[in-house]
């Protein structure tokens, strides 16, 4: 990067942080109204929208990328439909901000409180997925909270498209001139604007970073900045025998092939030995007939060959196999003795994203619940449940990793602090 876009990437994050002190004066009608414009603007841009998106996807398929990764880029009418509506869902929820958590009263008589406010300004790092752009600044906006975009590469026209539509949306708005600069956008694919922007302490308060282990491993390397990681998603569904056939099956195809290129997909079936007679050869049968690619151990394989399935569809897991995020109908496949073994094989390979047990055993399920350490963590439901609006938080900003300061799902209230309030009748400490 030349000096002149360091020196711009510097202005700009000062004046994101410039814009939140102001954009967190406002009240909640303020910031909803603006949201309503940027909802009205992402429609009324759709043909510049589309446009841009047809450049990127003619890039991405130019360079080979996977169906699936192309899909998570793609944008059409509905997607783009889906976004609008998301803005206006997160109009929709309560204000966080103002309200106080808890209040009481000191011996003294001090009255002692505890209220909501914005983190500050946030940098977000994100890869393919453009509704990220349009969730995370709609999350930050209600929130009163500045927000730095920093998109994928892949999807920089479809972002800088749908950033300028939102910020002709504040321009329409009724917030203050201060307060309508509340979003900017990294408008360069150098990546050096990254480690540039992970050194602004000065005016970013937060860095939230979502995708894959390389995206991580550099932010968190590099940052000057708290970050809360939104990591890759290695999400294990468990399969006892206790279960119903009909739950097993509707869970694990749902978790694995609904949507396979979502962090929330499963990526790793364990079938306890319990399972392994009545479920195993049914869940292979299933997944296969389903187009999915199976990633199994040595048992597994030795069911997969006694019911005919192939060396295509049916393949030896290695040892890299368990920790990996696929994103496509491919999934690891492992018998496990029982659920200590599960709940070990979780701890080795998963990335505390997400993971259910699929069980009637009431007490296997509690404990389940209690002894694994993921954000999520679900009985007899689908992984695909691990989603800010599927939970009642209305939205996300992404799914944490990372258990400062918040965990899983990150809503409205999770983009936001409190300080500490007291009201006195004149006390003064002795």
């Amino acid at each position: 990067m030349t000096q002149d876009r360091f020196n711009a990437l510097t202005e700009m994050a000062a004046r994101v942080k410039r814009a939140s002190r102001a954009l967190a004066r406002t009240d909640a009608a303020t910031r909803d109204g603006a949201l309503e414009q940027i909802a009205v603007a992402l429609l009324d841009h759709r043909q510049s929208i589309f446009d841009a998106n047809r450049q990127d996807l003619e890039a991405a398929r130019t360079k080979g990328l996977a169906d699936a990764f192309v899909d998570r880029l793609a944008l059409d009418e509905a997607r783009l439909g889906k976004m609008a509506n998301a803005v206006r869902e997160v109009i929709a929820l309560p204000d966080p901000l103002g309200g106080v958590d808890s209040m009481w009263q000191r011996p003294n008589g001090l009255m002692v409180g505890k209220k909501r406010i914005p983190l500050g300004a946030i940098g977000i790092i994100y890869e393919s997925r453009p509704n990220v752009t349009s969730d995370a600044a709609a999350l930050c906006l209600k929130s009163g909270n500045g927000v730095l975009l920093k998109g994928g590469s892949d999807a920089f026209r479809s972002n800088q498209a749908i950033f300028t539509a939102m910020s002709q949306g504040l321009g329409a708005s009724a917030l203050p001139e201060a307060a309508r600069h509340a979003i900017g956008f990294v408008d360069t694919t150098e990546r050096d604007a990254v480690k540039h922007m992970l050194s602004l302490s000065s005016s970013l308060d937060l860095i939230i970073p979502r995708g894959g282990k390389g995206l991580i491993r550099f932010v968190s390397e590099h940052s000057r900045i708290p970050v809360i990681k939104h990591d890759e998603g290695v999400c294990h569904v468990v399969i006892d025998g206790s279960a119903p056939p009909a739950r097993v099956d509707a869970i694990a195809l749902n978790a694995k092939t609904q949507r396979p290129g979502v962090c929330n997909a499963a990526e790793t079936i364990l079938i306890l030995e319990s399972a392994a007679e009545n479920h195993l050869p049914r869940v292979l049968s299933l997944l296969v007939d389903a187009n999915v690619r199976i990633h199994a151990c040595d048992k597994a394989i030795e069911v997969a060959r006694s019911i005919g399935l192939t060396e295509e569809d049916v393949v030896a897991a290695s040892e890299t196999s368990w920790g990996e995020e696929y994103l496509a109908l491919e999934v690891a496949l492992r018998v496990v003795p029982d659920l200590d073994a599960a709940i070990a094989h979780i701890d080795a390979y998963g990335s505390n994203h997400t993971e259910s047990i699929v069980t009637d055993d009431w007490d296997m399920g509690q404990r389940f619940l209690r002894e694994v350490d993921s954000s999520v963590v679900l009985v007899n439901a689908s992984t695909r449940f691990a989603d800010g609006g599927e939970l009642g938080l209305g939205a996300e900003i992404g799914i944490s990793t990372t258990r400062m300061h918040a965990y899983g799902p990150m809503g409205l209230k999770e983009l936001t602090t409190t300080k500490f309030i007291v009201m006195g009748e004149g006390q003064i400490r002795t």
